[in-house]
């Protein structure tokens, strides 16, 4: 990196534009543009002195353009060209002329030519960056998240807010053309028992009262249809205050579509025609027509996941049956038996098993059993437990080969099939079963109205509270059996990422009663949370279904990003913290005393 020239120094330099207007961004010009007198800003890339000669490398959002400095051209620009370094803010005018023969640059828009300076202005300069400032450097991401504003100015990052704008286009273009209006819904609302812990925001005016910031225009959309309006869409932000990961943040953007006088079928056509026009558009990528479906039963009986990666095959196959007398009693008294075979796996280490048996710890998983097939026999700890019927009813139904491993997993079906389902996934990777540049989106359909939650020793609701069960169930049944009860909810979901969820939505008062009363929300407490929509469905709500996508997650993917927070212009940390702005922050003794609050000693 240039030695920094202190910007004290370099203030006198400094002059506006003067009446100069950029000619083309730094990313367009070509041999077509040889003899035209061009003008072009942006910020320097690299410097390289040649001796007689200075180079520049001239980059803004959209690319790079080679800049040289010759005396015999511009002696003044020349000699200012001297004090120039690395993030410094330029104008240039001069003319555009062909790269010497051999010196061209196959790798750039612009690697057939470069401008001969004519004029230079200094526009601004540069202490010297944190790190440097090109995709070649990968700085630690606590460096990236504090100076957000020059991560953002590599080359990589400015692709990723294009292709997401790209995107976000492509979806207003194709809502509109379907007759969708796009229409807010409030940032401040009612906190509701809808899931996720809420965003609290205390009010001034009616002290000891709170908003919430909405986990998503859920209500309101469904209030838009009974309201006539039909066909509703919004690119919203919505926040969850919940443990983070990779792909998931407290304040993240929505598109959230909602549709009345549907059935399942016209929502997945809509956002199937969706999710095609955006890859179309963006990436000219053709993902396929339709979408393959798989119920929900089917994805967990053959992935351990409700969003399964369909881009390999490593299906898990039930053993429970086949074990049911076994000797090897960690098999015949578990509630699940499951299996997975890896062809090619038994050349893994024992020290690749072992760091395996720690990866599924983390689902619950008390140990990882496995059996390599060689030719002559099989190796692992449990086989001596196996009967011969057992060996061959296990060969037959995996298909066993020479040189696979097998993995096994044995216990509640909770763990068993998150602990294999994320093995399975990782196995993918290790084998290079994988193809990154695939696409392969899939429907999941037919989920559980209801899941149990243990700790709470409850019902809860699988996806959310309004959503209708499937169709011709009988009230008495919900309540009676609420495990049985299957729901009118699909997920869409791309590469073993869900990236939309939706389902069609309770419209009746009753329905909605019932609903709540089999999750144990008291009639009274529902209609003090609620009142307001249970009210609404009492004046003529029609049939209506939705779906909502999230616009980071599906950005992510087409970018190939590892993380939504690349694709996020100012994100927070694993800990809800941003590192730029520092915040959260304490806030003045004032501001709390107009609020009404009071902290507590900390712990």
């Amino acid at each position: 990196m240039d030695t920094a020239i202190a910007p004290q120094a370099e203030t006198r330099l400094i002059e506006d534009l003067g009446g100069w207007v950029r000619s083309h961004d730094c990313n367009s010009l070509t041999a077509a543009d040889i003899g035209s007198e061009v003008c072009l800003m942006g910020w320097v890339q690299f410097r390289r002195d040649h001796g007689g000669l200075i180079f520049i490398d001239l980059r803004d959002r959209a690319g790079l353009t080679q800049v040289v400095f010759d005396p015999s051209l511009s002696e003044a620009a020349h000699a200012r060209a001297h004090a120039l370094r690395a993030e410094f803010v330029l104008a240039v005018k001069g003319r555009v002329r062909s790269r010497p023969e051999g010196m061209h640059n196959p790798n750039l828009a612009t690697g057939d030519i470069e401008i001969e300076a004519l004029e230079l202005k200094l526009l601004n300069v540069s202490q010297t960056p944190p790190f440097e400032v090109e995709d070649r450097v990968d700085p630690a991401e606590g460096l990236r998240l504090k100076y957000r504003y020059l991560d953002l100015r590599r080359p990589k990052m400015a692709r990723n807010f294009i292709l997401r704008h790209r995107a976000a286009q492509a979806v207003r273009r194709y809502l509109d053309s379907l007759g969708f209006l796009e229409i807010e819904t409030p940032i401040l609302t009612k906190s509701t028992p809808e899931g996720a812990r809420d965003f609290l925001v205390p009010s001034r005016l009616n002290q000891g009262t709170f908003y919430a910031l909405p986990q998503s225009p859920q209500l309101f959309k469904q209030l838009l249809m009974v309201s006539g309006l039909e066909r509703y869409y919004q690119i919203v932000k919505c926040f969850r205050d919940e443990d983070l990961r990779a792909d998931r943040q407290p304040e993240f953007t929505q598109i959230d579509i909602e549709m009345s006088f549907v059935d399942e079928e016209s929502v997945m056509a809509m956002a199937e025609g969706l999710v095609r026009t955006m890859f179309a558009e963006t990436l000219g990528v053709a993902l396929p027509s339709p979408f393959p479906r798989m119920t929900y039963a089917e994805a967990m009986r053959d992935y351990g996941v409700d969003k399964p990666d369909v881009r390999f095959g490593l299906k898990l196959v039930e053993l429970t049956e086949l074990f049911a007398a076994s000797n090897f009693k960690v098999f015949a008294k578990a509630e699940l038996v499951k299996a997975l075979r890896v062809p090619g796996g038994e050349s893994l280490s024992r020290k690749e098993i072992d760091d395996l048996t720690e990866f599924v710890k983390v689902y619950g998983a008390q140990g990882l059993a496995w059996i390599k097939v060689r030719a002559e026999d099989w190796q692992s700890p449990i086989v001596k437990f196996f009967s011969e019927e057992e060996k061959a009813g296990l060969s037959a139904r995996l298909g066993l080969a020479p040189g696979d491993i097998v993995f096994f997993q044995a216990g509640p079906a909770v763990m068993v099939n998150a602990a294999l389902g994320a093995l399975r996934l990782r196995m993918g990777e290790r084998m290079g079963l994988i193809d990154e540049k695939a696409y392969a989106p899939l429907w999941v359909t037919d989920f559980p109205l209801f899941e149990y939650d243990p700790e709470e020793k409850r019902w809860a609701a699988m996806h959310h509270p309004f959503t209708a069960p499937s169709p011709g169930t009988d009230l008495a049944h919900i309540s009676e059996n609420p495990g049985a009860v299957l729901s009118r909810a699909y997920d869409m979901v791309l590469n073993g990422s869900e990236i939309g969820g939706g389902s069609i939505r309770i419209h009746t008062t009753a329905m909605q009663e019932t609903m709540f009363a089999a999750l144990g929300i008291p009639l009274d407490e529902a209609r003090d949370k609620f009142g307001f929509m249970l009210q609404a469905l009492e004046f003529g709500a029609p049939p209506h279904g939705g779906i909502a996508f999230g616009l980071d997650r599906i950005t992510m993917l087409m970018a190939g990003a590892p993380s939504i927070r690349d694709v996020i212009a100012f994100p927070k940390t694993q800990k809800g913290t941003c590192l730029m702005t520092d915040s959260p922050s304490e806030v003045a003794p004032k501001q709390l005393r107009e609020l009404g609050i009071r902290l507590r000693e900390k712990a």
